[in-house]
């Protein structure tokens, strides 16, 4: 993946992924259980190493806990639980991907963060017909690319759905 870029272009700050030909999509690309998927670079304020998360009493499963980010508390999503994967290696900790969704900041915790990768607008589609319930609920597309399915992740859908079960 060579095609690394810091700047961003073209990707809203809600997730969604704009259709107009000839923009570079710029996407923070991650893994959770072997899995690539991306989130727009325009929603990503914050990437961390292992953090110190305190558990919540009685928060769903997929509510890891919360963490404090200079001074704010953000609620941290194990994202390969709130999709019903597998559980993370022992020896696996995790990485920290800071979004905003509706004026709060959560923490979405993934296996591993990639590149920031610039992707043609051109190459983005929708999802295909085979891909798996558990990860179409929050996925708004897909890229292909050389390692395999790059799946965009809509902010909004995984973490709205993960605030419902919580209430």
């Amino acid at each position: 993946m060579s095609n690394v870029t810091t700047l961003s272009r073209g990707a809203a700050a809600d997730g969604s992924v704009p259709t107009v030909s000839g923009i570079q999509n710029d996407v923070v690309s991650m893994t959770v259980a072997g899995q690539l998927f991306g989130i727009p670079v325009m929603a990503v304020q914050d990437v961390l190493g292992p953090q110190r998360i305190t558990r919540v009493p009685l928060a769903p499963a997929e509510v890891a806990g919360s963490l404090n980010l200079r001074g704010r508390i953000v609620t941290a999503i194990d994202v390969r639980r709130r999709l019903r994967l597998g559980a993370r290696e022992k020896d696996q900790q995790g990485m920290n991907v800071v979004v905003e969704c509706d004026g709060e900041l959560y923490s979405l915790i993934v296996d591993t963060v990639g590149e920031v990768l610039s992707l043609p607008t051109a190459a983005y589609e929708r999802n295909p017909a085979t891909l798996d319930q558990v990860w179409r609920e929050v996925s708004c597309g897909i890229y292909r690319l050389k390692e395999g399915l790059l799946l965009m992740v809509d902010v909004q859908k995984l973490i709205g759905s993960a605030k419902a079960e919580a209430a």
